[in-house]
């Protein structure tokens, strides 16, 4: 049995914009887990053990582009899930997990959650369509890697790190 759920000060918008039983269900298959700066949470090639559904922080999804150098082509907040994957029964991770932003998530065993899955049409249709915002993302990101500039890139890099980060200092003046 996991370790209940802590209170957080985020949510997870996935599992937020479930229907209120399909919520209580999947966050009742989670245990809190504390995202810790540097740590990865997949490897490529390795098993993939659990998703992680974070409620603040953020994950990066970098691809190993070489021996010496790789390259970020995604990042996961709490819009998402990182080793979405298992959805589509793809246990191998193809990217590594890299969290960049400490924080907190849900957490659920891979075993789970094809279990949960299976037993929550809202929850996988939801999933599907996460799935889909994704591999858009991915898309434009490899666009934007190809044809802009190094400051366009970072720019973007920015924002998106901003979006996740939810900052609760503001710059004054």
């Amino acid at each position: 049995m996991p370790k209940s759920a802590q209170p957080f000060l985020r949510v997870n918008t996935l599992i937020a914009s479930l229907p209120r039983t399909d919520r209580e269900y999947v966050s009742g298959a989670c245990e809190y887990a504390e995202l810790q700066f540097g740590e990865a949470l997949c490897k490529p090639g390795d098993s993939i053990r659990h998703v992680y559904f974070p409620t603040d922080g953020y994950i990066s999804l970098i691809t190993p582009a070489g021996a010496s150098e790789s390259l970020e082509v995604g990042m996961v907040g709490n819009e998402g899930v990182c080793g979405i994957t298992l959805l589509l029964d793809v246990k191998i991770s193809a990217v590594l997990g890299l969290v960049q932003g400490g924080g907190q998530a849900l957490r659920m065993t891979a075993s789970r959650f094809a279990r949960v899955t299976n037993e929550s049409a809202p929850f996988r249709q939801t999933l599907n369509r996460y799935l889909y915002v994704l591999t858009t993302q991915l898309a434009q990101n490899a666009a934007c890697n190809r044809f802009h500039l190094l400051d366009a890139r970072m720019a973007r890099w920015l924002l998106m790190t901003q979006d996740r980060s939810h900052p609760t200092i503001r710059a004054c003046c």
